[in-house]
């Protein structure tokens, strides 16, 4: 049986002062029935370990370099955030391929810098509302997905986590129904069998998409859906554990 994992995206949000309530709160959890992180912008990284750490809660980043090392001002290396003992990075976020133009094929180079340090990618994958108006969701979530199998091998995903967010349920309050989401985390998983079917069996699929403690439980007991990448929901303690706990 796969583990569940319930990971909190903060984006940009926090400060010093604010965080550590939300941090210790998180830090009480006590894992029973899934696993928790916690991917918090880069300068609140040293602040998460020092928070969360010698307890069950993983933490991480939202975003990483596609390059090793250089004359890449204002990037942040897979190895960086290995020094400060992440365990996850996000990696091709929704707001990442719309709002800063990333492509499938800068998305793969990330998750291969974060392999190779040994972080945990959290792929993300997922439609437009234009796009899943036009029939084409199950076109673009496998082209997402299969630039990094191309790039990385399927074995790749042995190491990684995907996530699926619908982008036009991102922010918006209107979260994709568990049996849309359960069909393409069903394709997804469906996808990977056809390559290796042991990784496929213990690939852990999230759901990301306005996900609220109200709708937690019917997303999850969904059979391909292992758990959520939770924005909003994840920057206050309450919503965030009532999740946890679903």
């Amino acid at each position: 049986m796969r583990e569940r994992l319930v990971i909190g995206n903060w984006k940009m949000h926090g400060s010093l002062a604010s965080n550590l309530g939300l941090l210790h709160a998180v830090r009480g959890t006590d894992g029973k029935g899934c696993s928790v992180g916690v991917c918090v912008p880069y300068v609140y990284v040293p602040q998460a370990r020092s928070v969360l750490g010698g307890s069950v809660v993983r933490w991480g980043a939202q975003d990483v370099a596609s390059f090793a090392i250089g004359a890449y001002t204002g990037e942040v290396s897979a190895d960086m955030l290995a020094d400060f003992s992440c365990t996850y990075v996000l990696v091709g976020h929704s707001e990442r391929r719309t709002l800063f133009g990333e492509s499938d094929v800068d998305v793969a180079g990330k998750v291969s810098r974060a392999l190779a340090a040994g972080l945990c990618p959290v792929i993300c994958v997922g439609e437009s509302l234009a796009e899943r108006d036009a029939g084409v969701t199950e076109a673009v979530v496998l082209r997402q997905l299969n630039a990094v199998i191309k790039a990385c091998g399927v074995n790749a995903l042995a190491k990684s986590v995907v996530a699926y967010e619908p982008v036009w349920a991102i922010g918006t309050g209107r979260a994709a129904s568990p049996a849309q989401a359960q069909e393409v985390h069903a394709l997804i998983r469906q996808y990977v069998s056809r390559m290796d079917a042991a990784i496929a069996e213990r690939l852990q699929i999230l759901y990301g998409g306005s996900v609220k403690p109200e709708t937690a439980a019917s997303l999850f007991a969904c059979p391909d859906i292992d758990g959520g990448l939770i924005g909003g929901a994840s920057l206050q303690a309450s919503d965030f554990l009532a999740i946890c706990a679903a």
